[in-house]
């Protein structure tokens, strides 16, 4: 069975709710390490006031027994605080007499999602698009990537992830092990692993801020201990380089995504770009470098998976882009949403989780097996099959 989720819910509705099938049975879960993930998104400087209010939990209520999956679909729930103050307006049942016309958004905002799925859908009030296609949906999505990421974990799998820009502020580059990485920027309020850096791009956001603007960014996921072979050269839809790309790009505002060097490759000779094959009888088959990224062929090759996605500024600002009321048809600044300066460095923890769960979902698929042990059995097997090549 395909490791699959769908999630529900609208940015000031009651709850954010996610059903994840496939899940194989006798994975013990941490508790405190998914609701850890959760409180990393929540985390960054250039938030807005939404992350006061609130503080993200997944509530667990089917699938998992004890501290360990049974095997069932597992259900997630993580609730909104904020419902409170919204209940009249986002009630699911009629409310007479209620505000909610006076909260009615007409005036669709560049860059949004309002415009384009309130003409698909014939919807004359365009909160019922900007409430779904809020990135609060991303929550959840975290959420069921941090059950994906505790699978990869329970087979020696880590993810990481790094702010390389945000604007017009880089990063240097330093390359350091996985374990001092997620140390590293764990304790930065960008996610950087230079605290002069951390600095220029904290004093760069607040010079956003004050002018009523917003900035992007890229961001970096790096996962070790990945088998050789997951995804497949066979069909445009095995590739799973192609599979995280498509899962990256649906991470609300990301704009691009590459794969090791990426976009670089472009400028380079050939000589400069691919990795050379060594072999020792430690390390077995292996590459003098990474410029791929850990993969060929759509599958990956044994060396480290580097993803990167560039995110877009956020759209919702201070001082509005001009827009056209969907009523009058005439011209008008758009209406202003909560929003965050910068977000990239939440997003780069949004990514590390949407490029765990297509990981975890190849290794299922290479691997099959409807409980922990005997996916490890099925493991250690092709590790034998792979030595002996």
């Amino acid at each position: 069975m395909s490791l699959r989720y769908l999630t529900a819910g609208e940015t000031h509705g009651p709850q954010l709710t996610a059903i994840v099938e496939g899940m194989p049975s006798n994975l013990k879960l941490d508790f405190e390490e998914l609701n850890f993930q959760l409180h990393r998104r929540q985390k960054g400087y250039g938030r807005g006031r939404r992350m006061q209010i609130e503080k993200d939990t997944a509530k667990i209520a089917g699938g998992v027994r004890h501290g360990y999956t049974t095997g069932a679909p597992i259900a997630l729930v993580v609730e909104n605080n904020d419902w409170k103050h919204w209940q009249n307006i986002m009630n699911i049942e009629p409310i007479e007499g209620s505000d909610e016309d006076k909260r009615r958004v007409h005036r669709p905002r560049p860059g949004h999602a309002d415009l384009n799925g309130g003409m698909k859908y014939n919807l004359k009030d365009l909160r019922n698009v900007l409430e779904r296609s809020s990135a609060r949906e991303t929550a959840i999505r975290v959420a069921c990537g941090g059950l994906a990421r505790q699978l990869l974990a329970e087979f020696g799998i880590k993810v990481a992830g790094q702010v390389i820009r945000i604007g017009e502020i880089e990063a240097p580059y330093r390359d350091l092990p996985i374990d001092e990485l997620i140390a590293v920027t764990e304790a930065s309020s960008v996610r950087v692993t230079d605290p002069e850096t951390e600095k220029k791009m904290e004093a760069y956001i607040d010079l956003i801020k004050q002018e009523g603007d917003s900035v992007g960014g890229v961001v970096e996921c790096i996962v070790e201990g990945v088998p050789i072979g997951l995804g497949s050269h066979v069909q445009y839809d095995r590739k799973l380089d192609a599979r995280i790309a498509q899962g990256v790009m649906s991470i609300n505002a990301f704009k691009g995504v590459e794969i090791g060097i990426g976009f670089e490759a472009g400028e380079l000779r050939g000589s400069q770009v691919h990795d050379e094959i060594l072999y020792d009888e430690e390390r077995g088959y292996h590459r003098r470098t990474n410029r791929l990224g850990g993969f060929e062929g759509g599958m990956t090759n044994g060396m480290p998976v580097v993803v990167r996605g560039v995110m877009k500024p956020i759209p919702t600002l201070y001082k509005p882009l001009q827009s056209v009321d969907i009523d009058t048809k005439e011209a008008f600044t758009a209406q202003v949403e909560r929003s965050d300066a910068c977000a990239v460095p939440a997003a780069s923890v949004v990514m590390e989780h949407v490029v765990a769960w297509e990981i975890a979902k190849a290794l299922l698929e290479k691997f099959g097996g409807d409980s922990i042990e005997e996916i490890r059995a099925n493991i250690a097997s092709y590790e034998e099959q792979l030595g002996r090549y």
